[in-house]
């Protein structure tokens, strides 16, 4: 949109007003500090108490001007949102001609861009974030970079794209997609190694990164409107680069513990966090276990003196299997009220039972419960730079727990989601720490031709697929019901903070190259006002990006943010 010129000036002096920050040698960590700290298992600023209901925007950074930046942070604001999660890094293996880079990654050497389409460009979304009151979390590498056409055995490979076959939405530009910023795979495929985890291990590749983060964190030591550093978008053993036979939870525990000290060594302010998908392991041995709970005392307290309550005991199997089966019998108690129940054995003299194969059959947790990511969300909680406990609800890309045939397919995710919810808050507070749902989202009917999973470059439900299912997703009603369940759910088990992903903003200016493109017109050209008239080409608007999970057009899911916000902050 046109800007008077007083508005553009005003972003001009705003921006060469303001001094990057420079790292301090130490800062005094009152109950009133500027910073967001942690007090018990809750968070504190300017000596308050601080809960909040956030929205990721990965995107923000690659915005093509301030202006955009600026009303997309004052529409979150005026919705009550308090935090913004956001990719506090953007590689490349080759320097783009257009749109907003980081870090070039290229035959084992990197090279920061500390230029105007660089860092920059995060130091300006920081500056106006501290403007707006706004806090950000900046995550710094992703555990996601599919590029199935170098994975291919199948020729061409291609090492710099996404899939481009139909149905694939193969004419987003870089940046659009999450899994579009480089990351932890451009890491390995551009220092020659083969295996995922390596990322975790090996010395040049740890080197390169904590010199980069080393470059980010310097610039933020002294700035409020950082909420934490996040070290990695869901990390684990595996991704589109498959994982070694030698990764296990102990790999990417201890990287999480090695980077997070780096950056304690940088950067005394800010808390640091995970940023994992949450994945347990029960059973698992710990690098960090937990400290034992002192024994109850042996005589009973006076009758004035309230007792203390239990310290809150790590999630187990034996609880995880006792809920899923009492969740499912209420289901059938109440399918069989409803006169809907759906017996799932064998009649044998009018009487069901279970089948010999339902008999046989050993419980067990799943993959969110059994280390199989190399993931121990509780061990990597516990260390000790670590600020949060993290997790994340995507019931679109991975399963939460058994389905049960007497609900509909909906209300399975709705109930599943949230008991992951109420483990994930049960754990936190095991370890002590407050807990954050870093991101959750779930694709409706109307956003399923636009979805993406995180591991790939397809759009399975694109209108040009000719496989695509025109029935996948949830109603929008649906959506609403359960965002309604699992905020509502978070809020009561005590989550400090719940971050909705991901959040939606038109009227963004575009331009080619870039993240936001014009859209595409066809046979239409601008038009001459008066014969002999050169035609003035038409300022084209676009959308920020959309994975399957954007809120754009969705009043309802702005509507519920907003008064989830302000049920967690009178909490």
């Amino acid at each position: 949109m046109n800007l008077l010129p007083w508005v553009s000036l005003f972003f001009s002096t705003l921006l060469a007003s303001t001094v990057v920050a420079v790292p301090s040698p130490t800062t005094d960590k009152r109950a009133s500090s500027p910073f967001v700290t942690t007090s018990g298992s809750g968070f504190v600023v300017n000596g308050s108490a601080l809960k909040y209901i956030g929205t990721n925007a990965y995107w923000l950074p690659t915005l093509n001007t301030n202006e955009d930046i600026w009303n997309t942070l004052t529409n979150i604001s005026a919705l009550g949102i308090k935090v913004i999660r956001l990719w506090a890094f953007n590689d490349v293996d080759t320097i783009p001609v257009n749109g907003t880079w980081f870090q070039l990654v290229h035959n084992s050497t990197v090279t920061v861009n500390t230029g105007p389409n660089g860092l920059q460009k995060l130091d300006t979304v920081i500056q106006m974030a501290e403007q707006h009151g706004l806090y950000v979390i900046l995550s710094l590498t992703n555990n996601w970079y599919p590029l199935p056409l170098l994975n291919s055995t199948v020729p061409p490979v291609n090492s710099t794209a996404f899939d481009v076959t139909p149905g694939t939405n193969n004419t987003l530009p870089r940046n659009y997609l999450s899994n579009n910023y480089g990351g932890m795979d451009l890491y390995v495929r551009q220092f020659g190694l083969q295996t995922h985890d390596q990322f975790y291990t090996n010395p040049s590749i740890l080197t390169s990164f904590m010199n980069y983060t080393t470059q980010v964190v310097s610039r933020y030591v002294n700035s409020p409107s950082v909420f934490s550093y996040e070290l990695a978008n869901d990390a684990r053993c595996n991704s589109t680069v498959p994982a070694s036979a030698t990764c296990t939870t102990e790999t990417i525990t201890t990287w999480h513990a090695t980077v997070a000290s780096h950056i304690r060594s940088i950067d005394p302010n800010h808390l640091i966090s995970s940023g994992v998908g949450g994945y347990m392991c029960t059973d698992c041995p710990k690098l960090y276990p937990l400290t034992p709970a002192p024994a109850p005392p042996a005589t009973s307290p006076a009758p004035a003196k309230k007792k203390r309550s239990s310290p809150a005991k790590p999630v187990t199997k034996e609880q995880i299997l006792k809920e899923r089966a009492e969740r499912r019998r209420r289901n059938r108690e109440a399918a069989k009220r409803a006169g809907t129940l759906v017996e799932d054995g064998v009649r044998v003299r009018g009487r069901w039972v279970s089948t010999a194969t339902k008999r046989q059959e050993t419980p067990t947790l799943g993959s969110n419960y059994d280390g199989a990511y190399g993931v121990d969300s509780q061990d990597i909680s516990n260390i000790p730079d670590i600020g949060f406990s993290s997790f994340q609800l995507f019931p679109d890309q991975q399963s939460y727990g058994p389905d049960d045939p007497n609900i509909a397919p909906w209300q399975n995710v709705e109930q599943n989601g949230a008991q992951w919810i109420t483990n994930q808050a049960q754990s936190a507070a095991a370890v002590g720490k407050p807990a954050i749902l870093t991101g959750f989202g779930l694709v409706t009917q109307s956003n399923a031709p636009s979805f993406v999973p995180f591991n790939s470059t397809v759009a399975p439900f694109a209108a040009d697929n000719p496989n695509a299912s025109t029935t996948y997703g949830v109603t929008s009603q649906q959506q609403a019901d359960t965002y309604t369940t699992w905020l509502n759910t978070g809020i009561a088990a005590g989550l400090n903070g719940i971050i909705q992903y991901q959040w939606g903003q038109s009227n963004l200016t575009a331009e080619p190259g870039t993240t936001i493109l014009p859209p595409t017109t066809t046979g239409q050209q601008p038009t001459p006002s008066s014969p002999g008239e050169t035609p003035t080409p038409q300022q084209t608007t676009g959308e920020s990006p959309n994975d399957g999970y954007s809120t754009t057009g969705s009043t309802t899911v702005q509507q519920i943010l907003g008064s989830a916000a302000q049920s967690i902050a009178a909490d």
